[in-house]
């Protein structure tokens, strides 16, 4: 066997070799690095135009990768190859053009399907409107008439603290709980609008296969088809402030039964703030509610002693507002002003009582006052 002959042998071996391991290392870590296939037809189907396209890419590397390298290695100047001396090619030219728009059209075609069924949001069964919020996120279910605010679980509020002594590697989904889940019914064809109220955020579910930037004054659309029941996480997708990253998405898709007995259970605690507002609650009772709802309402601007963020958000410890009049403290937190939501439509008049009084019975203001849900309803 001659020396050439004994190259091109121990060269085609280990060209095989090397595309045989990294082909095997391939498979075994696909699941690892690749995209998920998620729940959704809307995921599955993106999941199957992602794996198209990259075997064509793939393929297009593979060929042209071999004829660079079978090119160098065949013509090299050892071998006593002189480069040709030309300077146009017709025929070159039209084939490394119409090639190109060929794999292009072929590639369109699936990824203009896919984008024309993620659109059709006709024949929806039910409707979920989704409002993000600094920092967190409303959801209004239109035909039954629940809303309520997901908030960062109280848990990984308290972790993510500076100096806060809790080690995040002890709480479970750390920064991706929240404190109320977005409950969907499998097998139901779901219309999703989002909207903003103050910044652009951005609803991302990787599970369900699409994400939708919430713009304030604008409604996008979506739809989702939900196969599996499970909890399926995301987050905010956009950056959209100082505390973008603690605003994850946790929504629980249950059976349809189950779902009818969850719309049920929040009609019933509905009834029950209505019915709260009118009632006389002790102060003791209002401290203890107050606290928490500042801490999933508040705390993200205000900090969890109310000291504020300087140049930012205003210090409530000694504030004008907090130790002002009730119906001037109570119009601002209802209606908002600035960076300030409007918390009208966020928070119940038993909510905002409590919150109100717990701030004006803490960090050294002086009031030391009771704020009844009746007195902001009476603001409304």
């Amino acid at each position: 066997m001659s020396v050439d002959t004994l190259k091109k042998v121990v060269f085609s071996v280990t060209a095989i070799s090397l595309f045989l391991v990294s082909g095997s290392a391939l498979a075994d870590y696909m699941n690892v690095l690749n995209l998920t296939e998620g729940v959704t037809p809307t995921s599955k189907m993106v999941y199957g135009l992602h794996m198209t396209i990259l075997y064509i890419v793939t393929a297009i590397g593979v060929v042209v990768f071999g004829v660079m390298c079978w090119s160098i290695y065949y013509h090299r100047k050892s071998r006593g190859h002189v480069a040709e001396q030309f300077h146009h090619s017709t025929t070159a030219e039209v084939v490394w053009t119409v090639i190109p728009i060929l794999i292009l059209v072929v590639m369109a075609i699936p990824a203009t399907k896919a984008l024309v069924f993620m659109e059709q949001t006709g024949d929806a069964e039910m409707t979920l409107k989704v409002t993000g919020l600094q920092w967190k996120w409303k959801y209004d279910y239109l035909e039954e008439d629940i809303s309520f605010v997901s908030s960062l679980s109280k848990e990984s509020n308290d972790a993510r603290q500076m100096n806060s002594g809790i080690d995040p590697n002890t709480v479970e989904n750390y920064l991706m709980d929240v404190d109320n889940y977005v409950v969907l019914p499998i097998k139901t064809k779901i219309r999703i609008l989002t909207t903003a109220a103050d910044v652009i955020h951005g609803w991302w579910v990787p599970a369900l296969g699409w994400k939708r930037d919430a713009i304030p004054g604008f409604i996008n659309d979506n739809w989702t088809y939900i196969e599996e029941p499970g909890i399926y996480r995301g987050n905010c997708a956009e950056l959209c402030g100082r505390d973008h990253g603690f605003m994850p998405i946790v929504v629980n898709a249950v059976p349809k039964a189950e779902y009818a007995v969850w719309v049920e259970e929040q009609k019933a605690i509905k009834l029950a703030a209505a019915a709260g507002a009118d009632k006389e609650w002790s102060k003791e009772e209002l401290l203890a509610k107050g606290e928490e709802v500042y801490a999933a309402n508040c705390a993200a601007c205000h900090m969890a002693e109310g000291q504020g963020v300087e140049g930012l958000f205003p210090t409530l410890s000694g504030s004008a507002i907090v130790n002002g009049s009730v119906s001037e403290m109570t119009m601002l937190i209802l209606n908002g002003k600035n960076m300030m939501p409007a918390f009208k439509d966020i928070l119940n008049d038993v909510d905002i009582a409590a919150a109100m009084t717990h701030e004006r019975n803490s960090w050294g203001n002086t009031v030391q006052d009771v704020v009844q849900p009746s007195d902001v309803k009476a603001m409304r």
